[in-house]
């Protein structure tokens, strides 16, 4: 039901959201807003805010629970969408950043709604049709690349690089929390990671630019012609290795009859989608970079994946999850952690 002019669910509460928005998002119509959940989980939260003259927004805030001190920085999410909107990057455009928490409970920030298709899961790759499959994954690695293009320094980024190697960091902070998680036997993942260190010391130094960290179709809105209208969640995003960024495309780029078990099981499980060796022939000629060494970063991908999901499983282990979940599903995922840690090594070898 309406109150005090929004109808609310879940994380949004309706009068201060009604009151900051009336005063804060320019063209918001007289009446009463709807709002509504599209997508939530482990990450942040995102809404879909409708005025009465149907102008519609997207508000983005942190989980309700489980949240690390240094984690869910709405601002840094703001930061990067308003550095890269007037690039060739396709980003929402930015309206409005809360840094009050007493507002809804937390902060949040307002940007446009960009309609399109998000392909997250193997079901999902039948919404595209025809040439709009293949074009998809093409367009994704252009967008990269244009991404990987942008100089941090340019876009008012620069104070956020950091010294020393942005992979050995990465390797230190995954595997300190996967030690800190529930998973009882690491020796498959502690192997992988052995051989990540070795290997990342000799690597050739990497350019320093902004890697978004989970850059995959889920991420991504795209159009019924599987062109990107939109990159979304950028709360893991950083400055650091550009090839970061595309190992975690291509590892989460599963096809029909891989040899190695799908790191995600995505859109590019059915078929006329492009393979995975065209998407990294297409980044090399776009962006001009050698991609040789790539078997690394794809190694790096499910080694760090297997860290992820030792923390999902951990969480659900804890009961922090609700009512936690089954003997099965709960097996499952150490398998899929394993496996990843698994092929992670092999790949190294």
């Amino acid at each position: 039901m309406p109150l005090d002019g929004v109808m609310t669910i879940d994380a949004v509460p309706a009068a201060p959201l009604a009151d900051w928005f009336r005063a804060e998002v320019p063209g918001v119509a007289d009446g009463p807003l709807t709002v509504e959940r599209i997508s939530g989980g482990h990450s942040n939260l995102t809404y879909r805010i409708v005025d009465t003259a149907g102008t519609t927004w997207a508000l983005r805030r942190p989980p309700t629970g489980m949240v690390l001190a240094t984690a869910h920085d709405m601002a840094r999410e703001w930061r990067f969408i308003s550095a890269l909107h007037s690039t060739a990057v396709p980003v929402a455009r930015p309206v409005a950043l809360c840094r009050d928490p007493s507002v809804i409970g937390a902060e949040f920030y307002v940007m446009d709604f960009v309609e399109g298709d998000v392909l997250g899961d193997e079901a999902s790759g039948h919404r595209l049709h025809g040439e709009a499959r293949h074009t998809a994954g093409l367009d994704a690695v252009d967008v990269l690349a244009a991404l990987h293009a942008v100089d941090p320094q340019q876009v008012g980024l620069g104070d956020l690089h950091r010294p020393g190697s942005y992979l050995e960091r990465q390797l230190r902070r995954w595997h300190r929390q996967v030690h800190a998680s529930a998973v009882a036997d690491l020796q498959v993942v502690d192997a992988a990671h052995e051989r990540l260190a070795a290997r990342v010391a000799q690597l050739p130094p990497s350019e320093v630019r902004i890697a978004h960290g989970d850059f995959r179709m889920g991420n991504l809105a795209v159009g019924p012609d599987g062109r990107v209208r939109a990159v979304f969640d950028w709360e893991l995003a950083t400055l650091g290795d550009p090839l970061a960024d595309l190992g975690w495309l291509i590892a989460s780029w599963a096809r029909p009859g891989d040899a190695d078990p799908p790191m995600l099981a995505g859109p590019s499980l059915v078929d006329g989608y492009a393979d995975a060796g065209e998407l990294v022939e297409r980044y090399a000629e776009r962006s001009g970079r050698d991609v040789s060494e790539l078997d690394f970063y794809v190694a790096f991908a499910r080694w760090r994946s297997a860290c992820i999901g030792a923390g999902v499983y951990s969480r659900y282990a804890g009961g922090v999850m609700g009512d936690g979940e089954s003997e099965e599903r709960s097996a499952a995922r150490l398998a899929s952690l394993h496996a990843q840690a698994r092929a992670a090594l092999d790949a190294l070898r």
